[in-house]
């Protein structure tokens, strides 16, 4: 199960995800998109947060707004930074935020490092430098119940929707290749019809040409003229 959720529409059109335990994290960290962006609570459990970017955009396009509601998601979701209490008036069991001052650590989801020896849904970086950190100081129930209210549970399957994008990439790309190929051929032949072009021009060149007068002016006969020319 993965639980989609819209971030405020004044930081635009993006979807921030995470999974529904470390069994679902293992599968989106396997089949991440290059436009998705990590979040997690720095040293201790929490959810694995995403938000997928738009294609071409980078770690560097996220606005202030987007980094918020991301941040809030983790913090809410984090299992450290929770505790669990019962409410009299509701019956139930109810979680509170009890941690705050908290880091959340970001990076691209292609700096995520996943060797065999590491425990399901743990993860390290490739490059630390790559790493960005926010502080987060306490929750703010507005940004939560907002992001809550836009929750939507699926269960995609992960590796056909990474594939899909697999292979639409590789026709964009085969696409690319025979527009390239197309355009190099044109420019063959063009330049080819200007050489062309050229080879003629230099046999019209007038000081190599005879016109008719200058023919008239030899007083040779045209046999004369023919039998010079053989």
């Amino acid at each position: 199960m993965v639980f989609y959720f819209k971030a405020r529409p004044e930081a635009g059109d993006y979807t921030i995800f995470m999974g529904l335990d470390k069994f679902e994290n293992e599968e989106l960290i396997k089949y991440g998109f290059p436009e998705d962006i990590w979040f997690h609570v720095d040293k201790m459990s929490s959810a694995h947060v995403y938000v997928r970017l738009h294609k071409g955009q980078t770690i560097d396009d996220i606005s202030e707004g987007l980094l918020e509601d991301c941040a809030q998601l983790v913090k809410a979701n984090s299992i450290q930074g929770n505790s669990v209490y019962f409410s009299p008036l509701s019956n139930i069991f109810k979680t509170i935020n009890v941690v705050n001052n908290i880091d959340v650590v970001y990076t691209p989801w292609q700096n995520l490092k996943k060797t065999p020896s590491m425990d399901v849904g743990q993860v390290g970086f490739h490059n630390n430098k790559a790493v960005r950190t926010v502080r987060v100081e306490k929750r703010i129930n507005e940004i939560v119940n907002r992001l809550n209210r836009t929750k939507v549970e699926r269960k995609p399957d992960l590796k056909a929707e990474r594939e899909a994008v697999n292979a639409a990439e590789r026709a964009e790309r085969k696409q690319l290749l025979r527009d390239k190929k197309r355009r190099e051929e044109m420019d063959r032949l063009e330049k080819e019809r200007q050489a062309e072009v050229r080879s003629y021009k230099n046999l019209m060149v007038a000081d190599k040409m005879t016109s008719n007068k200058q023919i008239a002016s030899t007083q040779k006969s045209l046999q004369e003229l023919e039998e010079d020319f053989m």
